[in-house]
């Protein structure tokens, strides 16, 4: 069936007096008014310009987007920000114009702004100021009422901090200065807003084809987004009961995302690797999310169980962003939250993908935390042994996209990636990619931490990297620069202790050193009496060694893996040994 929408442009006030037969309205979807005070001036300043000018052209205030609905109302799909500053706007003129002497001219605009802010008696023109042509709508916007009184009344609270007082109490101070200063201006001012400013409203017969529109727009630049797509689409598909729920849900939703520094976009990105998983898409090919979901008439938007699963995304989220324990055991274990973390400083998102369908699909599980566990060291193996040997981003692309899919199939997936050669491992490990490198110290600091490690560190240089050339006599100075650089100079260090310790040498920071809270530090610290590039190389061939068995005990190059009633499955002679050594150089 044809879709049908009117396009004509319109003056500013031409397209507010429609609200007399078809009320503007704001529906219980959409953002809250979001405008700062630096919009506003921007706005009232391209008038004034406009104005000083003298042209005769229109000037350009953008696009609203509408439909009709089933109240005959016209609900604003987009433009609603600059739409309300409209109305702020000649609420603020009108109040201005309201008490000054009446002239010809304050009372020609005062009728024209009556016109187009209030309804009216079609006999007698009398104003009635208790009914506004728009009315936000907003679920859970206190701001709703402000908006009506302020429009009502002409007035704001005293110390009101929303953005409706806000920038209307800024449009009446910019008015009055610019009316004291230009009074003449003012009503060519006044004049041009309401009849050379120049809106284009495309009105669109339905929701659907509004929401197209608004869409087409977004893709041309425009700040819209995919997720108030979503929400309008599953908003529309409800009944007014199920309306009020929605929305406070979304709302909480949205919120919770805001507080865990996710965004509903994110979630709706996260879920749409566990969908196509269950699809078995394995392509390598991402597609955009509004895409995605607008494939066969949005048909995964409509299913029952779409906000319980952003949410139990954003639960996941919750935990590794906030470093907080949910009504879930999982987050109450350590090792998992320490597993998480040393994740986090993953070079790419690539990691995130297959998490949170392992999450989304065996949460559930009488065994999850073992499970869990184990496929996230595993998952970890896998990636960081592969950026050492190769650090780029494709290099892992196909392996997670197979593994999404595997995983949907078994909680002891198959990990079709390619074997990392151990000795190429223990070459490269030494001088890792920086992008790397916390990476590989939070899983080295993890073995000797029973908690998570300090929020705020950085990664300490125990060799400077600032050094006196008369320290290394033997040594070049190109030498010294590469070993300052190797991982086996690098560890753990609180941000706040680092800066006292500065760059000073090892015996200068053993004292700061031993404050800290990362064990491996302090080990560190009481195992050494000095520091320099003996101990880098020999610390070196230690790490490589450390990591390599930690890695293969997590399942690193093994196809599948098993779930053991303990954690760590038992090491070979051949570990045994190399722990002992390792034990005896004081680095376990």
């Amino acid at each position: 069936m044809a879709t049908a929408i009117e396009v004509n442009k319109q003056s500013v006030k031409q397209l507010l007096e429609t609200g007399k037969e078809h009320k503007f309205v704001i529906p219980e979807y959409q953002r809250p008014y979001a405008w700062t005070d630096e919009q506003i001036q921007t706005l009232f300043d391209d008038l004034v310009e406009y104005t000083g000018n003298n042209s005769e052209s229109t000037y350009f205030l953008g696009t609203i987007v509408s439909y009709e609905n089933e109240n005959r109302e016209q609900e604003i799909i987009d433009g609603q920000q600059r739409l309300t500053s409209l109305f702020l706007l000649l609420r603020a003129i009108y109040t201005k114009l309201d008490s000054m002497t009446e002239t010809k001219e304050v009372r020609n605009f005062k009728r024209q702004i009556e016109s187009a802010l209030w309804q009216q008696d079609e006999l007698t023109a009398e104003v009635d100021f208790d009914k506004t042509l728009i009315e936000s709508r907003v679920m859970r916007d206190k701001g709703n009422v402000t908006f009506s009184n302020i429009l009502k009344q002409g007035m704001y609270e005293i110390g009101a901090k929303d953005n409706y007082s806000l920038n209307y109490k800024l449009f009446q101070e910019l008015i009055e200065k610019f009316a004291t200063s230009e009074p003449e201006l003012f009503f060519w001012f006044t004049r041009n807003l309401l009849n050379k400013a120049i809106l284009l409203p495309i009105t669109a017969d339905s929701q659907d084809t509004a929401l197209t529109i608004f869409s087409t727009l977004n893709d041309r630049g425009l700040a819209l987004s995919d997720a108030d797509i979503f929400k309008a689409k599953i908003y529309n598909r409800l009944d007014l009961m199920e309306k009020a729920d929605f929305i406070e849900q979304w709302q909480q939703l949205d919120e919770d995302a805001q507080d865990a520094n996710e965004s509903i976009q994110k979630l709706f990105y996260y879920y749409m690797f566990y969908l196509r998983a269950l699809e078995n898409d394995r392509n390598t090919t991402t597609p955009g999310v509004r895409k995605y979901y607008s494939r066969n008439n949005f048909e995964q938007l409509y299913k029952d169980d779409v906000i319980k699963n952003l949410t139990s995304i954003l639960n996941l989220w919750i935990v590794i962003n906030n470093n907080v324990e949910i009504e879930e055991d999982w987050s109450k274990n350590v090792k998992i939250k320490q597993v998480l973390d040393s994740l986090t400083s993953y070079p790419n998102e690539f990691w995130k993908y297959p998490v949170v369908i392992y999450y989304l699909k065996y949460k559930e599980s009488q065994k999850f935390d073992e499970m869990f566990l184990q496929f996230l060291k595993k998952l970890l193996a896998t990636l960081a042994a592969r950026y050492v040997v190769t650090p780029t981003i494709n290099a892992v692309k196909r392996g997670i996209l197979n593994l999404n899919a595997e995983v949907v199939n078994s909680p002891t997936p198959k990990f079709d990636f390619p074997n990392v050669d151990e000795k190429e491992f223990k070459d490269k490990v030494k001088v890792a990619h920086r992008n790397t490198v916390r990476m590989l110290l939070k899983i080295l600091a993890y073995e000797k931490q029973q908690e998570l490690l300090p929020d705020r560190w950085e990664i300490e240089h125990i060799l400077p990297q600032k050094w006196q050339s008369s320290y290394f006599p033997s040594s070049s100075e190109e030498e010294v620069r590469k070993i300052v650089e190797h991982i086996g100079n690098k560890i753990p260090f609180e941000k706040k202790l680092n800066i006292v310790a500065s760059n000073g040498y090892f015996k200068k920071k053993q004292e700061s050193y031993k404050k800290s809270k990362v064990i491996a530090l302090i080990n560190l610290s009481n195992q050494h009496s000095d520091w320099g590039l003996d101990e880098i190389r020999e610390r070196d061939i230690r790490i490589s060694d450390e990591l390599l068995i930690i890695f293969n005990e997590w399942g690193l190059n093994q196809l599948q893996f098993s779930i053991q009633d303990d954690s760590k499955p038992m090491p070979t002679a051949e570990d045994l040994e190399k722990i002992d050594e390792l034990r005896s150089k004081g680095f376990i």
